[in-house]
């Protein structure tokens, strides 16, 4: 699998960012979890890794 590029990660990462609620001051989890997902390591739909990042 190809490696995700930083705008795949940060249009997932903001994907996740908004499934949780907009919450402040998590930016590194959703990055994180958006490159872990692309990279192939992550969630099989966005439901999955959405409940991860809930208040």
């Amino acid at each position: 699998m190809p490696k995700p590029t930083d705008d795949s990660i940060r249009a997932r990462a903001h994907q996740l960012w908004e499934l949780a609620g907009r919450p402040e001051g998590r930016d590194d989890e959703f990055w994180h979890e958006a490159k872990r997902e692309l990279s192939g390591d992550g969630a099989v739909n966005a439901e999955e890794s959405s409940e991860t990042f809930t208040e």
